[in-house]
């Protein structure tokens, strides 16, 4: 709590000495290394917001927990600060439970599988509800990528992982997820899962690629598992309240560049992909392939009844929308 109150406080105050600098001042938060492709589309955001803007429209960029954890930027956020945050629909689930459904194990096939449900109404109707808990969705069209597992052992099938502690973040999804594999999963904040690894707090870590190696996870645990869980999407959000404030064409500006960022964010992850499994096998991991993938994926069928808060057939629908 008083992180989440220094980190208000911090933003008050950063705000109010910008205002000589620049019309509207934004602060970007997320939780992960400046190297990776979130990192990289947040500043490509920024740097774009500024120049269409002249300069009108301030974007700094605090990667690393360093205006707190997810749970806590959202709480600004909805308070009505001027910062967004990077978060998932794991987390948008606290508030709009129905949105934790994209988060579902094995629920697209590809990345390419997304596309459909950012042209549904279905979306359309959840980016209202968001609107009403407090939430603008700059945008959603930022893949962050396939989410694997790294350990010490090698992870092929749901036996493999029985009563393995894995770190998880602190939301339903993952939870029950990996409940349903038959791990034991233990909610770290991002920032401390490295020393929660090295201190075998947890056995395993899961994260896109990117994430796991800019963490530098690899330092402690060898064998990386391609079991592509999850293949996770995240938002670039602002307070609802804040965005209402903002002339019509400050609004036009973050949200068009925004859904460009979220592009950008896409292409740097797929660019990655390979250069990451490279990175990783020249700092001595090894790489599991050979996954079985169905038999994972059978596992976790039990998740989707797990949420008696979802709009009843929910997941029904978003399989619907996946098949056209």
């Amino acid at each position: 709590m008083m992180r989440f109150i220094a980190a208000l406080v911090f933003c008050i105050a950063s705000a109010a000495g910008a205002a000589s600098a620049a019309d509207y001042s934004i602060k970007l938060a997320h939780s992960l290394s400046s190297t990776e492709p979130a990192h990289l589309a947040a500043e490509f955001f920024a740097r774009n917001v500024a120049e269409r803007s002249g300069g009108r429209i301030d974007v700094q960029v605090f990667p690393g927990e360093q205006l707190g954890s997810g749970k806590d930027v959202n709480a600004m956020i909805r308070g009505g600060a001027n910062v967004m945050n990077i978060t998932d629909p794991g987390y948008l689930s606290d508030f709009v439970p129905d949105v934790g459904v994209l988060n579902g194990p094995y629920l697209l096939r590809s990345w390419e599988d997304f596309r459909k449900i950012l042209a549904s109404d279905w979306l359309k109707e959840i980016d209202g509800r968001l609107r009403k808990a407090g939430f603008r969705v700059i945008s959603y069209n930022n893949l962050f990528g396939p989410r694997h597992m790294l350990a010490d052992k090698t992870i092929r099938t749901p036996a493999d992982i029985q009563g393995v502690t894995v770190r998880v973040p602190p939301n339903q999804m993952w939870l029950e997820t990996f409940k349903a594999m038959g791990a034991r999963p233990t909610t770290v904040q991002w920032s401390e899962v490295y020393s929660a690894l090295q201190q075998n707090v947890v056995a395993a870590a899961e994260a896109p690629l990117g994430s796991l190696y800019g963490s530098k996870l690899f330092e402690v645990k060898k064998t990386l598992s391609l079991t592509s869980h999850f293949i996770a999407w995240v938002n670039f959000v602002a307070s609802e309240s804040f965005f209402q404030t903002l002339p019509q064409d400050v609004q036009t500006i973050l949200l068009e560049e925004g859904a460009k960022a979220g592009d950008e964010m896409t292409r740097l992850t797929l660019q990655k992909q390979q250069e990451y499994l490279a990175q990783f096998k020249e700092a001595g991991v090894t790489i599991v392939e050979d996954v079985d993938l169905a038999a994972f994926q059978k596992s976790t069928e039990s998740v989707y009844s797990a949420f008696p808060q979802w709009t009843p057939g929910l997941h029904k629908q978003i399989q619907a929308i996946l098949a056209k």
